[in-house]
């Protein structure tokens, strides 16, 4: 398969790529538009466009990760059977995150034969601590003032107030490389703000507001989501802030990948059919109490060619809000956080099902728990994971110093092993 690396000027994959695995994820940011003309689904030109390369689980060039202590390299995820000619990966999605403006957008354009994967503008929503009653309404009056609209310069995103001192969670695509963060409220007033902190791994970022005296998001807990719940959305998709959108949880535990910041972000998602576009990254999901329960980071997308940006379809993909809220807690305590890790080498050659342990690291996690190279680990707290992608998910769902049982195939004889995960280095 070709390998788009291209010359880093820019051009963007030509080829689709066949099979289950996509090879490469080019992302390209597009200043916001000066002229009232110009068309925000329109290709950036050379002279403002910077492209870098991803690469997505599963590619030919494997991906460090550090919270299984892997290189994972082996089969992909689940096709799509729809008939619709779609080939969106779900067991290891490859999936665009985007930051899109009224005039610009970043994001990654998957090459495929029909479709692509994009990286989902955000679907927000927020809460005040007092509950709502429930009305779509009620919820966007009550969340409204605690969601903002970021902007780096080179592209916008959505972000919601943690902290009262001016602490606002989003996604680390929205600002990584920023040079200059300026965050404007509801109201239309704005401020700059410094990134506090961020984990590419995770993508989510904490950046603080120069404010104080903020309103707050009210947190839920997505642990007590149910596929049917009320999703509701808002955030600035195109730059157009304060927009809201509803639906309901599709789907819970939705094995999704995406490039970020060097190395892969992986997500546990809640999928909505919520619709969200670019622009809306960072923001909330939250139920029908006005509660946060996740933060989108990206949709899936048909039809998007290379000079085009895809909008929502119905699949949009959220970082489940009780792993955030762990990440946020740790950016603002020490500026960094940890990822767990079980201190295993996948063996790439492997063709599953499971993910069959090639190194173990001596002295690691795996290692004093009595894993064993050859072992095939087939699921994770009773989780089955059919590849890398879905244990790596898995893995990363908890936090560093929690147990996890791993069910592995030993010599064809199955036998389960708890690990005490580590952190990366």
């Amino acid at each position: 398969m070709a390998m788009h690396d291209d010359d880093r000027e820019g051009a963007y994959p030509t080829e689709p790529i066949r099979g289950e695995q996509p090879t490469a994820v080019q992302q390209w940011f597009v200043p916001p538009a000066a002229d009232a003309g110009s068309d925000a689904d329109s290709p950036p030109n050379e002279s403002d466009r910077r492209v870098d390369d991803w690469y997505v689980a599963g590619a030919g060039a494997p991906i460090h990760d550090d919270t299984i202590g892997v290189s994972p390299g082996g089969p992909g995820g689940r096709k799509d059977q729809s008939g619709l000619g779609a080939k969106i990966i779900i067991g290891a999605a490859a999936v665009a995150l985007l930051a899109g403006g009224a005039g610009g957008a970043a994001g990654y354009m998957l090459a495929d034969s029909q479709s692509s994967v994009v990286a989902s503008p955000v679907v927000t929503g927020g809460g005040t601590s007092a509950p709502v009653d429930g009305t779509i309404a009620a919820v966007a009056t009550a969340v409204g003032p605690s969601v903002v609209n970021i902007s780096t310069g080179s592209g916008q995103g959505s972000g919601f107030i943690i902290r009262s001192d001016g602490y606002i969670l989003t996604n680390n695509h929205v600002v990584d490389g920023a040079g200059t963060v300026e965050v404007t409220f509801e109201d239309g007033s704005t401020a700059s703000a410094q990134v506090v902190g961020a984990n590419p791994g995770y993508d989510l970022a904490v950046i603080k507001a120069d404010k104080t005296g903020l309103p707050v998001t009210s947190l839920g807990s997505s642990a007590d989501v149910k596929v049917g719940d009320t999703a509701i959305a808002i955030g600035s998709p195109l730059g157009l802030q304060g927009t809201v959108t509803s639906g309901i949880v599709s789907a819970l535990d939705r094995p999704v990948t995406a490039g970020g910041s060097g190395e892969t972000a992986f997500i546990n998602a809640i999928q909505t059919d919520a619709a969200v576009n670019p622009g809306n990254s960072g923001g909330p999901l939250v139920d029908g109490e006005g509660k946060v329960i996740g933060v989108n980071s990206a949709i899936a997308s048909l039809g998007a060619g290379a000079g085009a940006q895809a909008g929502s379809i119905g699949l949009g993909f959220a970082i489940p809000i009780d792993t955030a809220n762990r990440i946020a807690e740790e950016l603002i305590n020490t500026g960094s956080s940890q990822t767990p890790v079980i201190g295993a080498q996948i063996d790439n050659s492997y063709s599953g099902p499971g993910v069959r342990v090639g190194e173990v690291t001596a002295g690691g996690p795996a290692d004093s728990a009595g894993v064993q190279s050859g072992d095939v680990i087939t699921a994770v707290d009773g989780r089955n994971v059919a590849d890398y992608t879905e244990l790596v998910v898995a893995i990363r769902d908890k936090g560093v110093g929690q147990p996890v049982t791993l069910t592995v195939d030993r010599s064809g004889g199955e036998q389960e092993i708890t690990v005490t995960l580590g952190a990366s280095q």
